[in-house]
C-alpha cells in the first residue's frame, strides 16, 4: 500500500481518512457516516458538540464534520474550542435551520475560518469533492 500523506502524526494510507461527524440528527449522522464509510473513510459519530470535543480529545482525526444548531454543545462554540486548541484542525461545518438561518450560521463558520461549509441537505458529491480537496 502507499502512504499518500500524513496528518496530525498519522498515516494515512491511500484515501482513507479518519472522519469525527456531529450531529444531532441521528438520521443525517449515519447518512454522512455511511458516505464517508464507502469511500474507505474511518468514521466516528457525536450527537452534540460535548462528546465530539471529548472524542476529538481522546483521539485526534483528520477531519471534522460539525453541524451548528446542537443541544449541549452548540457547533460554532465546537468549532470555536476545536480552534483554539487544536490549530491545524480541519473542519467542514453543516447548517439545516432554514434557508436564512442556516446562510448567516455558515457565513459565521466561514469568519472562524472553517475549510467548508454546506447548508443541508448536503449532496453526496460535493460533500466527497471536499472532503479529497481539505484532505490533499
Amino acid at each position: 500500500m502507499e502512504i499518500k500523506k500524513a496528518f496530525n502524526n498519522k498515516q494515512i494510507i491511500g484515501n482513507m481518512a479518519h472522519i469525527l461527524i456531529i450531529d444531532d440528527d441521528p438520521q443525517m449522522l449515519n447518512m454522512l457516516g455511511q458516505i464517508l464509510e464507502r469511500e474507505g473513510h474511518e468514521v466516528v459519530k457525536a450527537l452534540d458538540g460535548k462528546e465530539g470535543l471529548k472524542l476529538y480529545r481522546e483521539n485526534p482525526t483528520d477531519l471534522v464534520i460539525t453541524d451548528i444548531i446542537m443541544p449541549e454543545t452548540e457547533g460554532m462554540e465546537t468549532i470555536m474550542e476545536l480552534q483554539r486548541d487544536f490549530p491545524d484542525v480541519k473542519i467542514i461545518a453543516i447548517s439545516g435551520g432554514g434557508h436564512n438561518i442556516a446562510e448567516s450560521y455558515l457565513y459565521m463558520a466561514r469568519v472562524l475560518g472553517v475549510h467548508k461549509t454546506f447548508a443541508k441537505p448536503i449532496a453526496r458529491d460535493e460533500l466527497l469533492k471536499a472532503v479529497r480537496e481539505i484532505l490533499e
